[in-house]
Formats: structure tokens, C-alpha cells, sequence
């Protein structure tokens, strides 16, 4: 009999009813209040609820996981907000290119308040739009300009995800420690592969959280990566995920590509996966364990209520666990290991009372040393300048100090490039 438990991250952990292989988000609290930079902005103009109009911009359609999830957050807060459908314009399928720009215009003459994209190579195209339409606000998910570009009407968001793919993490280091009990393999062989889509920080940041988990259950696991050089591409990322298992020789599948590849070459293989962006459970009934995602709808909530009020948006914006912004969901327990729902129950609380933060800098050598201070892109010129190692752990998506995007970009011990993609 299938069993998948839906595992909602909050202030206090919550168990759902048992679904059948996807689980919603958190709803939104009301005006969340997640780490965001103080800002001297001039607050816009109150606008009437009912004179609303929010467009939304995106990379791809529902096909992707990544857009998918950012839609349902839309959809949530516009919803909770009682937004009406002529209030609300989607986007889908806008390339990271001049037709960004485009679609932001035409939204801007449609009468949109506010403007969202959601992909990383929006943002020039959002800036440029910001400039010409300052009475509109523009927020950009993933972006890293906000913070130096001073423009009030210009912003971005992420979440400390990284929390998140570290609790899917320890779920996959319970797996890998069950099968290795089972003669599987040897703990030697606790190889975890992993399909990135480029060679960026926001993906590296992503993995080595993943992999820290695993290793803090499973200390002898390693993990090789290969990059498709795309956020979604299909076929690209199930002939990764393959290598990965035929070549490679790896026993436990994640990524962080936004297509159905990799769980399906799990499925195909009878390989474990753990997916990024919501449930895959459709793709890998018999693989699939469990998935991290961001939940927009609380930062979408924040937004648009901020316009409503006649407030400035933060510059900086990073949701955390505490303001639903982080989400864990699908746990199959017909696949996961036994104990691993509470596993990750213990590692939240610890979380949540900062006894363990994920960059701890003693879970972790790079050429064999434990770093003391690294020098981060911060400011997005590919140039490290700030320093963000303090009391013993790397500050990742502080947007209070540095900005709410990853700018963690080290490859530690442990983890094997097979290959790089800059893109390009």
C-alpha cells in the first residue's frame, strides 16, 4: 500500500493527512516577516485593493517544476488576497533575453502595479524596465542586483533553501545508511549523484546543502555532479541523471534541473531520488522520496499587500522556515528509510534554535583545511570581496548584511565536478 506523508516546515513542525502523491504548500501568513534589508526608499502611493493589477513573468510553462511551483504561490496569494482573474496576468515561456523586457512593458501599459519574473537571467531586463516605468514595482526572484542598483522600485527575494535541501539531504543519508545495512553496497559506495543545470551558486549552494545532510546521517558518502547547461531540458537531464547511475556509478539521484528527467531515469534504473520544486512522486512511485521547495506565496502575499499600503518593498527579501517560505513535501514512506520522518523533526528544531546552522565550517574542509573566512561575490561583479564566515559557519542569503541570493560558490571535500557549465 503506497504511504506518502506530507511534511509541512512552520514554526512548529505539522504532520498533514496522508496524500496521494503531491502535497500543497503552506498557506501564506499574513505579512510575513522574513530577513530583509532595511531600506530608505520612498514609499509608493496607496492603491485600492480593487485597482490592483499584479503581472507575473516566466521562464517556462507548467511543465516545469520550477515555474509550477512558482505559479501556485501566485495563484495562493492572489487567492488569499481575493484578487479577481482580471487582476492577475500570467506570463509563461519568456526567454532570459530582450522578450523579458518586452513582457514586463507590455505589462506595465496593462496597467500592472506590480511585476514579477521569475528566472535569474531576467533580471538586466527587469532593471531596464524598472528604469523606464518607476511608478511600477518590479520584483525578480534569484537576482543578485537589487542591493547595488538603488533603484526604489527594483527588488529581489529568495529563501534560505539551502535549510531545505539540507533536510532532504538527511532523508537521502537514511537511505543510503539503509541500503548499505542491506548489502546493497558497502559504505564506501554510498556515491550520491547529482544533475545541476549550471555551474552557479545558486546550484552549488543548493547541492552542498543537500550533501552536508546526507553526510551528517551517512559520513562516508561522496557525490559526483554533472551540469546540463539548462534549467529545463528534458532529455538532457534524464541522459545526465543516467550517466550518473551507468557510468558513474552512483546509488541515490538528486538535482537541481527543472524537468522530469532525473526522476524518470531513476524510475527507469530502480535508483532512489530525491527531487527539488515539489513532489515527482508521478515520475517515481517506486524511487521518489522526497522533495524541497521554495513557497512564493508569502513573499507574493508581502508584495502585493506592501503596494496596497503605500509601503516601500525591501530592497532584499529571504523567507525562511519560520515564515512558510520553506517546504518539504511528499515524504514516501514506501521508499524512505525508517526514522526519517523524525530525523528531520530533530534537525528543524535544531535549526530553529540555531544550534545547527547548515555551513557549519567544521562539517566541511576545501583541499583538505577548514576555511576561517572566505571572501564572497557578493555585490554579483564575479569578484569576492565581502567576507562571510562568522561564529563558525558561512552566512549564506543573509539579506540583511549581504543579499538574499546564494553567493556560497566552493566546491568542498567530497563533491566531484565531472564537468562545468557557465552557460554562455
Amino acid at each position: 500500500m503506497k504511504k506518502i506523508m506530507a511534511l509541512v516546515l512552520a514554526l512548529c513542525m505539522v504532520f498533514a493527512l496522508c496524500a496521494c502523491g503531491q502535497s500543497a504548500a503552506p498557506a501564506a501568513t499574513e505579512a510575513p516577516a522574513a530577513d530583509a534589508a532595511a531600506t530608505e526608499a520612498p514609499a509608493a502611493d496607496a492603491t485600492a485593493a480593487s485597482d490592483l493589477k499584479v503581472g507575473f513573468i516566466f521562464l517556462h510553462d507548467e511543465n516545469s517544476t520550477y515555474d509550477l511551483n512558482f505559479m501556485n504561490g501566485a495563484k495562493e496569494a492572489c487567492a488569499n488576497l481575493g484578487l479577481s482573474d482580471d487582476q492577475v496576468i500570467f506570463r509563461t515561456n519568456i526567454p532570459e533575453g530582450q522578450e523579458c523586457y518586452d513582457a514586463a512593458a507590455e505589462l506595465a501599459d496593462a496597467g500592472c502595479n506590480v511585476i514579477f519574473a521569475d528566472s535569474f537571467g531576467h533580471e538586466d531586463f527587469m532593471i531596464q524596465a524598472a528604469k523606464e516605468f518607476p511608478e511600477v514595482q518590479f520584483c525578480h526572484a534569484t537576482g543578485t542586483k537589487a542591493h547595488t542598483e538603488g533603484l526604489a522600485n527594483y527588488h529581489n527575494a529568495f529563501a534560505s533553501i539551502y535549510e531545505g535541501r539540507y533536510l532532504a539531504g538527511v532523508a537521502a543519508g537514511l537511505k543510503l545508511n539503509e541500503m548499505i545495512a542491506n548489502g546493497e553496497f558497502t559504505a564506501d559506495e554510498a556515491k550520491i549523484g547529482y544533475v545541476g543545470a549550471f555551474t552557479y551558486a545558486e546550484v552549488i549552494s543548493g547541492m552542498t546543502s543537500f550533501y552536508l545532510g546526507a553526510r551528517s546521517v551517512c559520513p562516508s558518502a561522496t557525490m559526483k555532479v554533472r551540469y546540463t547547461g539548462s534549467w529545463y531540458d528534458q532529455a538532457k537531464e534524464q541522459e545526465a541523471a543516467t550517466a550518473l547511475i551507468e557510468k558513474d556509478k552512483c546509488v541515490l539521484i538528486s538535482q537541481h534541473a527543472d524537468s522530469l528527467g532525473a526522476p524518470t531515469a531513476c524510475e527507469l534504473a530502480g535508483v532512489p531520488n530525491v527531487s527539488y520544486n515539489g513532489s515527482t512522486y508521478s515520475a517515481g512511485e517506486t524511487t521518489f522520496i522526497i522533495s524541497s521547495a521554495i513557497n512564493w506565496a508569502p513573499y507574493f502575499q508581502y508584495i502585493i499587500e506592501t503596494v496596497v499600503k503605500g509601503e516601500a518593498i525591501a530592497p532584499d527579501w529571504c523567507g525562511t522556515i519560520a515564515t512558510n517560505s520553506v517546504v518539504l513535501s511528499g515524504v514516501n514512506q514506501d521508499v524512505a528509510a525508517e526514522g526519517t520522518i523524525e530525523k528531520i523533526n530533530e534537525a528543524i528544531k535544531a535549526l530553529e534554535a540555531g544550534t545547527l546552522h547548515v555551513f557549519d565550517t567544521a562539517s566541511f574542509t576545501v583541499d583538505g583545511k577548514t576555511l576561517t573566512e572566505y571572501l564572497a561575490d557578493v555585490d554579483g561583479d564575479y569578484t569576492g570581496e565581502t567576507n562571510v564566515i562568522h561564529d563558525g559557519y558561512f552566512d549564506e542569503s543573509n539579506a540583511v548584511d549581504f543579499r538574499s541570493a546564494p553567493y556560497f560558490d566552493i566546491i568542498i571535500d567530497g563533491v566531484t565536478n565531472l564537468n562545468t557549465n557557465f552557460g554562455g
